[in-house]
């Protein structure tokens, strides 16, 4: 008998941990994040996250049956795009336009190049930034936390930053310990720090995801902002900046995904660096107050590149002379 070695398209991770068991721990990890939102913002929130994860998997399930493949929508990866989908989009989002925006994250982000594993750019980031220039003035309406009306926004951490308003942060009375807990503007899934954290650790725990690019990208962006953030360098408040907008939800749970990130150890490094050094320009000289969903977009471009590059040598042939 013939023996075939088939291998599938990379990265090729040996794990105990399937992709479906790894999909599912990221989700339910990034659940206690999703109903401090609600909480925090109103059933609203629910409605949004419900309609991103259901049409993602409606999605996924039709262009798969079109396909004539094999229905994968157990393995949790559409769920999960749909669920990171929401939580980078504000409570006053409409519904409809949040579906579509799913639609768009799984159809053409993820299944128009071959679906799982063959993606290059990560499908939920991807998703949001069409619908940033789609529909850019409902991306940028949040809602004040804890007042369930609709019609009442609010001005977020980082717009103020941006605007040079940090009188407006000190009398809006925020503080650390607010920041951390979530009350304050911001987008569904990535306000309360806590809940992120905890699901984080969790995930290094199991050794899901790594340190590497998370703290590449968090350290990058904490000197950057404390040498040029600030009116004079050293006088940026470098902590609130970073839990100002998304990027512990960014750096944890979106630039590690493994389809899109580096594979290797220097080549994580070099993408949370550039993940972090990207992130800060936008901030700082761009037109949109927040750049990690750009950034780690940009950088995942960049992956094929850095895997060819920081991949270990390999010994044990002759070279060609």
């Amino acid at each position: 008998m013939q023996n075939k070695l088939s291998l599938s398209i990379s990265p090729h991770i040996r794990k105990k941990e399937s992709i479906t068991r790894i999909m599912w721990t990221v989700f339910l990890c990034l659940l206690p994040s999703g109903i401090a939102g609600i909480f925090i913002f109103g059933i609203r929130s629910l409605w949004i996250i419900f309609a991103c994860i259901s049409t993602a998997m409606l999605t996924e399930a039709l262009i798969l049956f079109l396909r004539h493949k094999k229905l994968a929508i157990a393995d949790g990866s559409a769920a999960l795009t749909g669920l990171l989908l929401a939580y980078n989009l504000p409570s006053t989002f409409p519904v409809w336009m949040a579906c579509v925006g799913s639609f768009f994250a799984i159809a053409v982000c993820k299944q128009a190049f071959g679906g799982l594993g063959r993606n290059i750019f990560n499908p939920a980031l991807a998703g949001r930034a069409f619908l940033v220039i789609a529909w850019p003035k409902y991306m940028v309406s949040f809602s004040k936390p804890f007042i369930y009306v609709d019609s009442i926004t609010a001005a977020t951490p980082l717009n103020l930053l941006k605007q040079g308003r940090i009188e407006s942060i000190q009398q809006a009375g925020l503080d650390y310990f607010d920041m951390f807990l979530g009350n304050r503007g911001g987008c569904i899934g990535e306000v309360c720090i806590a809940c992120l954290i905890l699901g984080a650790i969790f995930l290094l725990w199991r050794r899901i995801i790594s340190w590497h690019i998370p703290a590449s990208f968090i350290t990058t962006l904490a000197l950057l902002t404390f040498f040029l953030g600030g009116p004079q360098p050293g006088r940026a408040d470098v902590l609130f900046s970073i839990m100002a907008g998304g990027v512990v939800l960014g750096a944890f749970f979106m630039a590690t995904d493994y389809v899109t990130s580096a594979l290797t150890d220097k080549g994580k490094l070099i993408f949370g660096f550039g993940c972090g050094l990207l992130t800060f320009i936008i901030r700082k000289w761009g037109g949109y107050p927040e750049g990690v969903s750009f950034a780690i977009l940009i950088m995942n471009a960049t992956v094929p590149l850095l895997d060819r590059f920081c991949s270990p040598r390999i010994y044990g042939y002759e070279k060609n002379t």
